[in-house]
């Protein structure tokens, strides 16, 4: 069962992280779940290589009671629909702080704007992003400024979720259950071989190709159906695809194809994430997120998250 309790949304003050906070509002509404909206103030450039002797003391101070005026102003009207919304000011960097607090409120799910402003216009498309992706606690829902939808109605009419049956994934689809319900949308689940092709490999025809590569696809189909509980059928539309071909690029190609709203993907790492999960999510950020508009969700497994929330 998907628990989630806690969703921290870091914000910029840009349109994009107010998509985003947008989004963490219903997914709360939906679960039932406290809210943190959190603006990251940057250190004063000068703090990052003071002069011999120069003591940060006196530097200009941080005026968090003004930060804090100006984030309670973005978001007066997210917390008119939900009056139990927590604003937090920190400064320091970007990814650190973002989570460092995910630590520590014991986060469920982190909601991230694509295309933030200067301070924060790399939390998705560069490394901020990697570094909270790689690190997060929990899983990181990332939302497009294109993505379709009223503030009260984040759109997954169509969830598409991306399976190489390890744990991650598995939570992958736990979570991309769960929101096709809460959504009353349609749920794919979809595995991509990786395939040698014959201009690259000839292979003798008695060999049975083809044969063998349908024989792939199916098995690869009928896994996909074995972690859709009964239930679930009941609640939204499940479809089961299989292609072969390299992974992330086969999906965003569904994912486009179908008109996907929301990409769900798992990331399995005993450290940093290995280079065939890190490309996929490095095509789907700077593909999926910025030319088609779609949004992703990362999940991680249990092992690697401090609060653990079934994703």
């Amino acid at each position: 069962m998907v628990r989630i309790a806690r969703i921290l949304c870091p914000v910029d003050f840009s349109e994009s992280s107010r998509r985003a906070l947008e989004r963490a509002a219903v997914l709360a509404g939906w679960y039932e779940a406290e809210l943190v909206a959190l603006h990251v103030a940057p250190l004063p450039t000068a703090l990052l290589s003071l002069a011999p002797g120069v003591s940060p003391a006196t530097l200009e101070p941080f005026d968090v009671e003004a930060m804090a005026g100006e984030l309670q102003s973005f978001t007066a009207q997210v917390a008119a629909r939900r009056p139990g919304l927590q604003l937090i000011v920190r400064s320091g960097a970007a990814a650190p702080v973002i989570l460092d607090l995910a630590r520590e409120m014991g986060a469920d799910l982190l909601v991230l704007g694509t295309h933030g402003r200067s301070g924060v216009r790399k939390l998705v498309l560069g490394s901020v992003a990697e570094k909270v992706v790689d690190k997060a606690p929990c899983p990181v829902l990332t939302v497009a400024l294109a993505a379709e939808g009223s503030p009260d109605t984040p759109v997954f009419r169509h969830v598409l979720c991306g399976v190489d049956f390890s744990e991650a994934s598995r939570r992958a689809v736990e979570l991309a259950i769960s929101l096709a319900e809460q959504a009353g949308g349609r749920l794919t689940l979809m595995h991509s071989v990786e395939w040698v092709t014959d201009d690259r490999h000839p292979t003798p025809a008695t060999f049975g190709v083809k044969l063998y590569h349908q024989s792939l696809l199916t098995e690869a189909r009928a896994r996909l159906s074995e972690l859709v509980p009964a239930e679930a059928r009941d609640w939204c539309r499940v479809d089961f695809r299989a292609a072969c071909g390299e992974p992330a690029a086969e999906i965003l190609r569904a994912a486009e194809a179908e008109g996907a709203d929301l990409i769900v993907i798992g990331a399995d790492r005993p450290g940093p994430i290995d280079r065939k999960s890190h490309c996929f999510l490095a095509m789907t950020r700077g593909v999926a997120a910025t030319r088609l508009g779609f949004q992703l969700a990362v999940t991680l497994p249990a092992s690697q998250r401090r609060v653990i929330l079934v994703e």
